[in-house]
């Protein structure tokens, strides 16, 4: 209540001429009306505590996603002018809940590939949607290739119902109504990938390597997936990076299949006139800039908001999010942010330079990554691990937070479950505990 009062306050405060506005870090892709303050997707499902409203198209993209509204008054007579584009929508991690306006019908299962140990599960667990929750089963349909799977004549009547998709071809983003990945942390990733825009909610089991952000154990699946069917689980709204690169052409055609390009990005804007081919990508973890094969430094220029802020000699540069900053960045010597920070993390990758640390930035800025003028070869760069793609001169990367975060369905609290994957994967500030004084060392010394 405190929240919506504040908010009709503020409103209240702006000029009419603030009635709408396109947010200018998504390049007009999503426009916010003050009639509409809160995002839906097409089918009405809602991350909120609260039921989403309107459509797509309704979506604001935050600057500041989770934290304690600033108070904008400083002393008697000075506060922060008003602008509409710095309205901020606060909730607290903790009261973030997956609710469904609708009861889920379809699942996408996404298992990892040329793991045997995974195919028990993956069958319990289909079984388990179709005969107990009536549900929709979607997979990839090389999944069902696996002789393991195919040979299985106890597995055909349920096998006969699962509807299938191949990546790069086949769209199946508004067809499903939440997820579950089978595997480690790679699978989220994938699942990542699939969804270029909205992306329903994530239910991760670890039965990977690593699992930093796979935090459900397969143990008791039955209960833990009713519960997330009933809409009883909290979620932590992973921030992903919206990433565009131009690319000059040199006399290469780009395949396109069903909407997607040729390395499963949206489908490429081709422009003849100008020489220019655009794909845009929704990254979870990282943005990787390298040498590539080169045995010289990688020389790229750093661009924030159009200002050239630095140029990186090295092996190359990483743009992540917080959630990546645990993973590449981490091993770079990066800091580790929670994924309720709104920010972008900057992080060099064996640098030249003594003094070039890692650097976070508001997440609202756009970086633009080029090859410097004297660079005497070309990057490389790829996504997620994924898609991995020369860079020459000329063609420009631009990186941004996305409107579109992963919502993760945590198994307790976005805290708890992130200090936990710190402990239990990383077995950070893990360390011999220091020994305690005896009684009679403390009199000595006393004496």
């Amino acid at each position: 209540m405190e929240m919506e009062q504040e908010k009709m306050t503020m409103n209240k405060e702006l000029s009419p001429d603030a009635a709408a506005y396109c947010c200018s870090a998504c390049h007009g892709d999503e426009t916010w009306s003050y009639n509409h303050p809160i995002r839906g997707r097409a089918k009405s499902r809602s991350l909120s505590a609260s039921p989403a409203l309107g459509s797509t198209k309704e979506f604001r993209r935050t600057r500041s996603l989770h934290g304690p509204c600033p108070v904008t008054t400083f002393g008697p007579k000075a506060c922060v002018l008003q602008n509409p584009q710095t309205i901020m929508h606060i909730q607290d991690p903790a009261s973030q809940r997956l609710t469904w306006n609708k009861s889920p019908k379809s699942v996408l299962v996404i298992k990892k590939m040329r793991d045997a140990s995974l195919l028990q599960p993956f069958k319990e667990l289909c079984t388990h949607l179709m005969e107990e929750n009536n549900m929709i089963v979607y997979v990839e349909k090389k999944v069902l290739e696996d002789p393991a799977i195919a040979s299985d004549e106890s597995f055909g009547a349920v096998k006969k119902k699962f509807c299938t998709f191949r990546e790069d071809y086949d769209d199946i983003s508004n067809q499903i109504d939440f997820i579950i990945c089978l595997g480690g942390d790679g699978t989220l990733l994938y699942a990542s990938s699939l969804f270029q825009g909205s992306v329903p909610p994530v239910m991760a089991f670890h039965l990977g390597s690593l699992g930093f952000l796979t935090p459900f154990s397969f143990e008791n699946f039955q209960s833990q997936v009713t519960q997330v069917i009933e809409g009883n689980a909290a979620v932590v709204l992973r921030s992903r990076l919206k990433v565009r690169v131009v690319k000059e052409l040199r006399g290469k055609k780009t395949a396109v299949h069903n909407g997607l390009g040729e390395n499963g990005s949206q489908a490429a804007g081709l422009d003849m006139d100008v020489g220019k081919q655009t794909m845009q990508y929704q990254v979870l973890n990282e943005v990787v800039i390298d040498r590539g094969p080169s045995s010289y430094l990688s020389n790229v220029d750093v661009y924030l908001d159009g200002h050239l802020i630095t140029t990186v000699q090295g092996d190359g540069v990483i743009v992540s999010t917080p959630t990546g900053s645990t993973a590449y960045a981490a091993a770079a010597g990066a800091s580790m942010i929670h994924p309720n920070v709104p920010a972008i993390m900057i992080t060099p990758i064996c640098p030249h330079s003594l003094s070039f640390r890692p650097i976070v930035v508001p997440a609202g800025v756009e970086l633009k990554i080029m090859l410097s003028p004297e660079a005497r070869n070309t990057a490389w760069v790829s996504f997620d691990g994924r898609k991995r793609q020369e860079i020459r001169h000329g063609d420009s990367i631009s990186i941004t937070t996305s409107c579109y975060p992963l919502p993760s369905i945590c198994v307790r609290d976005p805290v708890s479950d992130w200090f936990e994957s710190l402990a239990q994967c990383l077995h950070w500030n893990v360390r011999k505990k220091q020994a305690h004084f005896e009684e009679e060392e403390e009199e000595e010394e006393e004496g």
